[in-house]
């Protein structure tokens, strides 16, 4: 612990020393550091990955001997994972082996790693990245880039005072087809677009019910895991993967895959602002388990010209307009549908194809690129991107968790007679009885109404303001300030 005394103490490389850093808020000027020089194509850059077990992997493999990329370290609370994953990533570099860490404030000292990339469970993203910066590194972080609204911002605020490269995992943004499919959209060539849609249809079973407390594996430093989170006694079967459906450690499947097709619907409206209004309601339907979150979900962002309407099934259910995980923009003269993370299809109201879009590229090299060059813009998925679509999915989640229970049948009054919120409302009604939910003896979660001044990322609801951040533990604070 002395080192890492000593390592705060000196100001984390002495990046926090950076002009104007005590008087930043949001929306105020800042003063930001001069960018490093370019770093050369052949100049190899080192990278540890954190978190192993799930995304890490596809982090391996998009740094591990590509884009002169050595992984050096890789991170872990779970022990048990640290001889296969060396295996993996020497057998991608030639044989170079990295080095297994637990511990990622050991990992954060080293002074040869020149790139995080972050894979660990959401409530660790926002603290790992700020960590990780302040360090010295450039970040890439997994979707979503926070697990509340506050900390998301605190990530924008860190990589602008420090000028480090951060990079959200979203995807889709480096696709060119969608890239293209986004700019005939915002180009107006099928009208002014009315509703973004987006749907997460995917398949969810049930996680099963624990009785007492759950087994946290002997290899696993429970401490380091729960990290920002609360430590509590395990209160599922499994401690891997299951976290997403605990509002401790997740965010449901609006934050797990919905992020992807919330940031698409935001990226193609154009907006680069939190919504005015927001409603959400849903629940949790076909099975009773230990997941919290709901596994049914419709989401309401209102702006005052357009709106976005997200919708989360984890039940079966057939696609909607050609698409199950994907988007839909309704626009004046026809619509268009993208139907997976590189294709889109534009069609008139009468469904004739007006045009295709196809073509994927990849993320990580985008990242990468950018760190050499130092150009921010350059990146695809810039940390302020993934603030707000991550922000958007939060936002939906506090509607849904300050809601009342009431009748799915008779229809609530909650979408104020919005037409399109009430037709998707319908549509989910007719998927919850097409999987014999008893709809008569079924209450739905609903939200309440929340106004955001998107300025301030604060809401006119006090109660709903004290669920944009949540309380740390000692040790794993993410800082109010620099």
């Amino acid at each position: 612990m002395q080192n890492r005394r000593d390592f705060m103490k000196k100001g984390l490389g002495g990046l926090l020393t950076l002009a104007a850093a005590d008087a930043a808020v949001m929306g105020q000027a800042r003063t930001e550091p001069e960018r490093p020089a370019p770093r050369g194509a052949m100049e190899r850059l080192n990278v540890a990955v954190i978190g192993v077990n799930g995304r890490g992997k596809d982090h391996i493999g998009g740094f591990a001997g590509q884009n002169n990329c050595v992984v050096t370290h890789i991170c872990d609370a779970d022990s048990a994972l640290a001889d296969a994953t060396i295996r993996n990533v020497a057998g991608r570099q030639d044989g170079v082996r990295p080095r297994f860490v637990q511990d990622i404030r050991r990992l954060l000292e080293d002074n040869t790693i020149d790139i995080v990339s972050i894979a660990t469970p959401n409530h660790w993203h926002a603290l790992a990245s700020i960590w990780a910066m302040q360090a010295g590194k450039d970040v890439y972080v997994e979707k979503p880039v926070s697990h509340n609204v506050w900390e998301g911002r605190r990530i924008v605020d860190i990589a602008r005072r420090t000028n480090k490269i951060c990079q959200a995992g979203t995807q889709i943004r480096s696709a060119t087809g969608i890239q293209q499919a986004v700019e005939f959209l915002r180009a107006g060539t099928l009208g002014r677009v009315q509703v973004a849609r987006g749907l997460c249809y995917k398949r969810r079973n049930s996680i099963g019910n624990v009785t007492g407390e759950g087994t946290v594996p002997a290899s696993v430093n429970y401490d380091l895991w729960c990290g920002p989170g609360p430590r509590r006694p395990l209160n599922r079967l499994r401690l891997h993967y299951d976290w997403h459906w605990t509002w401790d450690f997740g965010n449901g499947d609006l934050g797990n895959q919905g992020i992807h097709q919330m940031d698409v619907a935001r990226w193609g409206l154009g907006k680069s602002e939190l919504a005015p209004n927001t409603i959400s309601l849903g629940g949790r339907f076909g099975y009773t388990d230990d997941g919290e979150t709901a596994n049914t979900q419709i989401i309401v962002c209102d702006y005052p010209d357009s709106k976005l309407i997200f919708e989360v099934r984890g039940l079966p259910t057939p696609s909607f307009r050609g698409a199950s995980i994907g988007n839909v923009f309704h626009c004046a003269d026809g619509y268009l549908v993208v139907s997976s993370y590189s294709t889109a299809i534009a069609y008139r109201p009468d469904g004739e194809i007006v045009r295709r879009f196809n073509g994927a590229r990849n993320h990580y090299t985008n990242f990468v690129e950018a760190v050499r060059n130092r150009r921010r813009e350059h990146q695809n998925g810039e940390i302020l991107e993934g603030h707000l679509s991550s922000a958007l999915c939060h936002m939906g989640n506090i509607s849904y968790r300050l809601g009342r229970p009431a009748p799915l049948d008779p229809r609530t009054n909650a979408l104020n007679g919005d037409a399109e919120a009430n037709d998707t409302l319908a549509r989910m009604e007719e998927h919850l009885g097409d999987n014999r939910i008893n709809l008569r003896d079924t209450n739905v979660m609903v939200g309440r109404r929340l106004t955001m001044n998107p300025s301030t990322e604060r809401f006119s609801d006090d109660e709903a303001n004290t669920m944009l951040t949540r309380e740390y533990r000692a040790g794993f604070v993410v800082p109010a300030r620099d």
